[in-house]
């Protein structure tokens, strides 16, 4: 018996019945005229958004694990054992899993960037595979590793079907690491500034002149590329960047690595990846026609934006008007566009709202404030001074309504690594409860919640990248596979997970409740310990929800002031008081580590 053609017939077998069920399933999901209509009515604010990577998700077509790549993991990138090549999820096993995303109460699927990708690249001491799909070749197709053309439009049509929207990860700020430079073999140039190496001299300012129509502001004008290092395509390379313009080295800063400060953040390789010349109006051009094309070709719902803060603002006050208006064209009014600003600080991110002519930006002041609330580090009052932040948004209330609120994601770590860092000697009962906590927080308070894949069934991690990337299924990688997730172990995609139970049941309150998805908030009660927050939702026709939260170890009571005609309550999710003690004041109870929502009633 031949063992080795065995498997593989096993192996084609199992790739062909995956590709026949999602198939068949397909044939009886394609969306409706009517439905896709009322799903793209719905505001952003009505979303709660399921973030993943394709290759970690679900493996629906063990057939595509390779990317149609010599098997060699240095060629490929397929190595299910290393926490940084692929694992052979792919759209097919999304497709496949759609009704768990939509069982836990998500209406959006964010994936992680599925363009063609350079499989497998090295930056000093690191090696590492394209999983992630940030290391962009072609961007105008779907990367073999997750399938191709057909999977993608089957997807979006399966997710639309459902009523749910499909977000993409984008990338404008770079491309795969594919340009070296002549002076640094290693590929490790240091950065050399705008001042010492200007545009119009070859490698500084003594050098000889050269670009010279370049007037410092049109960048159309450049010619050569040299004047920071003398930058060159390797052999064999030349076209590996689809559209063409992209192998052009004229197209890119070309002035070494980033040191992520000053101009530098700005104009500098990140970490290697070729950085585009995003002043370069052929640039600004060329990634509206790419990331306009994908809206025509699939009706996407709306975009994330990867390293925003690393682009200058005139590419997006060009770029985003752009898309919206492109996504108008093909009746999509409420395209959701958000960028990645990696900072804590509200003045940092509310500065892309109102400069750089963001919609949105993913809330990463709230993650840092909900999180270390939940885990009991700080008071409650932490978030009472991240909601007063939300004026200095553009639009101020109404743009916080819109940021995408998480709690963890693939580049820090996961909300249950958080919690337990916090609290080391914490048994699993409690470090359960924080976490539930944290997801109410993001739940029932202003913004759209964003979760991330794995969390509803107790990942943790060990934090930081490559570690919070689990496999949904049971793994082959060390790291993952020795896991004991919070709340226990259970079968791959349970739906009887702790959390998985624990979220739904939030989503289908929030869904319930439009004062929770769309209401005013106003923030009624906090400390500078952990304890007691609490909350309103407020709207004209649907009046007063009360959010209340326990951040302590303890129960908690106290009178809440609330709107005066708010008399009598309606217990959506806990004990709450049947009437108000006075007009403007309800006495409330809260268990630990825990929270109520309370509904007022006419």
């Amino acid at each position: 018996m031949n063992t080795a053609k065995t498997r593989n017939r096993w192996r084609a077998a199992a790739a062909a019945a995956a590709l026949m069920s999602a198939g068949s399933a397909l044939a009886q999901t394609a969306p409706t005229p009517a439905g896709l209509k009322a799903l793209r009515q719905r505001p952003p604010q009505d979303e709660v958004i399921y973030f993943l990577l394709p290759d970690r998700f679900a493996n629906g077509d063990p057939a595509n694990d390779h990317g149609g790549y010599a098997p060699q993991r240095l060629v490929s990138g397929f190595d299910p054992t290393d926490t940084d090549f692929y694992h052979g999820g792919d759209l097919a096993g999304v497709i496949q899993r759609l009704d768990y995303i939509q069982g836990l109460g998500a209406t959006a699927v964010w994936l992680a960037p599925i363009f063609k990708n350079k499989p497998v690249q090295t930056h000093g001491d690191y090696t590492g595979a394209a999983h992630h799909g940030y290391w962009i070749t072609d961007f105008t197709t779907v990367d073999p590793h997750f399938g191709d053309e057909a999977t993608m439009r089957a997807l979006v049509d399966a997710a639309h079907a459902r009523g749910m929207k499909v977000y993409l990860d984008i990338v404008a700020n770079h491309t795969a690491d594919v340009i070296r430079y002549r002076e640094c073999p290693q590929n490790d140039c240091a950065y050399r500034s705008r001042a010492d190496y200007p545009y119009t001299r070859k490698g500084g300012v003594d050098g000889a002149p050269i670009n010279d129509s370049f007037d410092g502001r049109d960048f159309s004008r450049l010619i050569r590329p040299d004047y920071a290092y003398s930058p060159y395509v390797p052999a064999g390379e030349e076209n590996a960047k689809v559209p063409a313009w992209l192998n052009d080295p004229i197209r890119y800063h070309n002035r070494g690595e980033s040191t992520f400060s000053g101009e530098s953040s700005l104009d500098g390789d990140f970490a290697g990846l070729d950085d585009l010349l995003t002043e370069d109006p052929v640039v600004v051009q060329g990634m509206i026609d790419i990331f306009g094309g994908w809206i025509d070709r699939y009706g996407i719902d709306g975009y994330r934006i990867d390293t925003a803060r690393h682009v200058n603002p005139e590419f997006w006050q060009a770029f985003i008007p752009a898309m919206t208006a492109r996504a108008a064209a093909k009746g999509i009014p409420n395209f959701h566009i958000f960028g990645e600003v990696y900072d804590p600080d509200p003045a940092v991110t509310a500065r892309f709202t109102r400069v750089d002519g963001y919609p949105a930006v993913l809330d990463f002041p709230f993650q840092k404030q909900a999180t270390d609330v939940a885990a009991g580090k700080v008071g409650t009052d932490a978030l009472a001074k991240l909601f007063d932040a939300d004026a200095i948004y553009a639009n101020g209330a109404e743009t916080a309504a819109i940021l995408p609120t998480f709690l963890g994601n693939h580049d820090m770590g996961r909300i249950g690594f958080f919690v337990k860092q916090a609290n080391p000697n914490a048994d699993d009962a409690e470090l359960l409860a924080r976490i539930k906590l944290a997801h109410a927080l993001m739940m029932f308070s202003r913004g759209v919640p964003t979760l991330y894949y794995g969390d509803e069934q107790g990942f943790a991690g060990a934090g930081g990248y490559g570690n919070s990337r689990q496999d949904m299924w049971p793994s082959r990688t060390p790291i993952y596979a020795n896991e004991t997730p919070v709340g226990g172990r259970r079968a791959a995609y349970s739906t009887e997970a702790p959390l998985y139970k624990a979220i739904a049941e939030m989503a289908r309150l929030r869904a319930a409740e439009p004062a929770l998805r769309r209401g005013r908030q106003v923030v009624r009660a906090y400390g500078d310990k952990p304890g007691l927050f609490a909350l309103s939702r407020l709207t004209d026709d649907d009046g007063e929800v009360l959010v209340l939260f326990n951040s302590s170890t303890a129960p908690v009571s106290a009178q809440v002031e609330v709107e005066p005609g708010s008399l009598r309550w309606q217990a959506l999710r806990g004990d709450c008081a049947a009437r108000s003690s006075a007009p403007a004041s309800v006495a409330v109870r809260v268990p630990p580590l825990d929270y109520l929502v309370c509904k007022s009633v006419p």
